[in-house]
């Protein structure tokens, strides 16, 4: 007798892609919801080059991760699908500023948030803890209705540290030691056996096959 599907072996290859440079260079852009710059579409266009090794496209609902998300879905013609859970971390009062900006006015206030980000929330912004639980329930949830297939996720770079943290089983408050280049790619494969979930970090920084 077959077993059920749930219990099946079946892994699931999801590739993680940062977007380029937005409009307006580097700062804390949260959700501000800036497009592309030339330079970011570049970016992303050379980072996938010809590879097409996906079977949909999943991205966060900003302009900066969907506009190349559907581009690159209409030219090899893949289902591709916005989800606002997959969004960047809220930074509230800091968003739309530069760290040379907020240090001038506190010069250990990015220290002590990059040191210790659970205890110095910036003002306003979304907690750690509520980033978490909005970004791994839609990992999750792209876990269980695509299972067995290849996923290519456009995001962003505290969305990839999330999710990298979360597979790693980091503790939270070290996610932001982790680097996430612009346009650059992280692949996870997640084995489900016996319905255990068996995830492996295969690369992060790497270019798809």
């Amino acid at each position: 007798m077959n077993k059920p599907m749930a219990q099946q072996n079946v892994t699931t290859t999801i590739d993680l892609l940062r977007h380029g440079e937005p409009v307006g260079g580097k700062k804390y852009r949260g959700q501000i919801d800036d497009p592309l710059s030339e330079l970011g579409w570049r970016q992303m266009r050379e980072a996938v080059a010809d590879h097409c090794p996906w079977d949909r496209i999943v991205t966060s609902s900003l302009c900066r991760c969907q506009d190349f998300a559907r581009e690159l879905a209409e030219r090899h013609g893949l289902p591709v699908a916005a989800e606002p859970r997959l969004m960047e971390i809220g930074f509230g009062e800091w968003e739309g500023r530069t760290a040379e900006e907020l240090m001038a006015e506190d010069q250990q206030r990015l220290f002590r948030f990059w040191s210790d980000p659970l205890n110095n929330t910036p003002p306003g912004a979304e907690t750690l803890h509520e980033f978490e639980q909005r970004v791994i329930a839609a990992w999750d949830d792209l876990l269980q209705q695509h299972a067995g297939e290849h996923l290519l996720v456009v995001g962003h770079a505290g969305m990839i540290r999330m999710i990298v943290r979360h597979v790693l089983a980091m503790p939270l408050e070290n996610m932001f030691r982790l680097r996430v280049e612009l346009a650059g790619f992280t692949r996870i494969e997640v084995e489900v056996y016996e319905g255990q979930q068996l995830p492996r970090l295969i690369f992060h920084g790497g270019q798809p096959a």
